[in-house]
């Protein structure tokens, strides 16, 4: 009777050692320093001094905000209804573009089933535990990833590169030819996030469909 007492303590004591180790969010926003760096010079290229990706999660509900000096887009995505939006600056218009499931899947097909074979390299980033991992995309681009299991977003959708790791990434970097795009993780706050963060512009955007965004794209 003992013994399965004690087995019985010790069985309960992993489970709350595992609860307590892996943090399932359904809220969450991230932000990162990002730099675009080409060959040798650690440098970024001009117009990335400075860029941060900031991501906020609800729920379904995804942003993403990019914005260095050069540029700045937003896109939010509803992950229940597989649907989104991208609101950028193009040519100097204020567009609104509509993703359909299908715009989806096709803006992100490069990230599809990334498979990332972990490592035994660990190391601390903003106070969590991260363990290394490297994958690689369809077009051959390699990603190494330092990534947490003490924070793991509920909703595994919130970026389809990371769909397939096991945690939340607070540092990365990609690499493609003589590019090299590198992600550090500056801030974390697991607080709830507001609605309005989703909410769409009202005026001032011309709308349009992905479809019609590629086409003006090509026509500039």
């Amino acid at each position: 009777m003992l013994k399965y007492c004690i087995a019985c303590f010790l069985s309960l004591a992993m489970v709350v050692s595992f609860a307590v180790a892996q943090n399932k969010v359904s809220e969450l926003t991230v932000v990162y320093d990002y730099a675009v760096t080409s060959g040798d010079n650690p440098k970024p290229v001009s117009g990335f001094e400075g860029a941060i990706s900031t991501i906020y999660l609800k729920g379904n509900q995804v942003r993403t905000d990019m914005e260095s000096p050069s540029f700045s887009s937003s896109t939010i995505y509803d992950s229940k209804a597989g649907t989104g939006i991208i609101l950028k600056e193009l040519s100097g218009q204020k567009l609104l573009i509509h993703l359909s499931s299908s715009n989806w899947e096709e803006i992100n097909k490069n990230d599809e089933g990334i498979t990332f074979v972990k490592t035994t390299d660990i190391k601390t980033i903003a106070g969590y535990k991260c363990n290394k991992a490297v994958g690689k995309t369809k077009s051959g681009s390699v990603i190494v990833v330092y990534y947490t299991t003490e924070i793991v977003p509920d909703n595994k959708d919130y970026n389809p590169r990371f769909k397939t790791l096991e945690g939340l990434p607070l540092e990365y970097e990609l690499t493609n030819g003589n590019f090299k795009i590198h992600y550090t993780v500056s801030k974390i706050n697991l607080n709830p996030v507001p609605a309005s963060k989703f909410d769409l512009p009202k005026s001032g955007y011309r709308e349009m469909t992905y479809e019609e965004s590629k086409k003006l794209k090509q026509g500039r």
